[in-house]
């Protein structure tokens, strides 16, 4: 699972969503916690795969991205890891291996963890996390908040929430390659 914009509420600018600056600005989407408890319930192990630039860039401190993490594995205990990357990713960098939409963090978690990507799901909001699920080989849930940015490769499904994305998951445990499906709001 991403963080910004998929678990938590992310800060949006000009169309454009943003990491929380601080720990007061972190606050998770409405039934985020109940969803991670039924994946987990139903045998899923709870993977955050996340870019932190800012860090990278200098113009956010580590300790406030770990702060949030605390805070959000206090909020949703049942998550196993969380996957970082701090690369700050601008140009004319060598391209970091964790970086979504590169799939580092999830193959390391994958062989950390002995999960099955096979039987694994990225979600995110943002085309990066689909990217990054697409090249691990796992199905993806694109959670769509009308950001103005386009997807580059075409989810397996499409949702307006994290708990529908669950409920997505819930609902197809088997393996596989799936048609792209979009899923209306109820």
């Amino acid at each position: 699972m991403d963080r910004d914009g998929t678990l938590n509420v992310p800060v949006v600018r000009a169309g454009m969503p943003y990491a929380p600056a601080s720990v007061a600005e972190f606050q998770l989407f409405p039934g985020v916690p109940e969803a991670c408890r039924a994946l987990h319930a139903a045998g899923y192990t709870l993977v955050v795969a996340t870019n932190q630039p800012d860090v990278g860039r200098g113009t956010q401190p580590q300790a406030v991205v770990e702060a949030m993490h605390a805070r959000l594995r206090q909020l949703i205990p049942e998550i196993a890891a969380v996957e970082v990357c701090y690369a700050a990713g601008r140009d004319g960098e060598p391209e970091d291996p964790r970086r979504k939409p590169a799939p580092g963090m999830l193959l390391e978690a994958a062989r950390d963890l002995g999960l099955d990507l096979a039987r694994s799901w990225m979600i995110g909001d943002r085309w990066r996390d689909i990217d990054c699920g697409h090249n691990a080989g796992v199905r993806t849930v694109f959670i769509d908040l009308g950001y103005e940015e386009s997807l580059r490769v075409a989810p397996d499904f499409t949702v307006r929430s994290f708990p529908e994305a669950a409920r997505i998951i819930l609902a197809h445990p088997e393996a596989g390659n799936l048609n792209p499906v979009k899923i209306s709001p109820a």
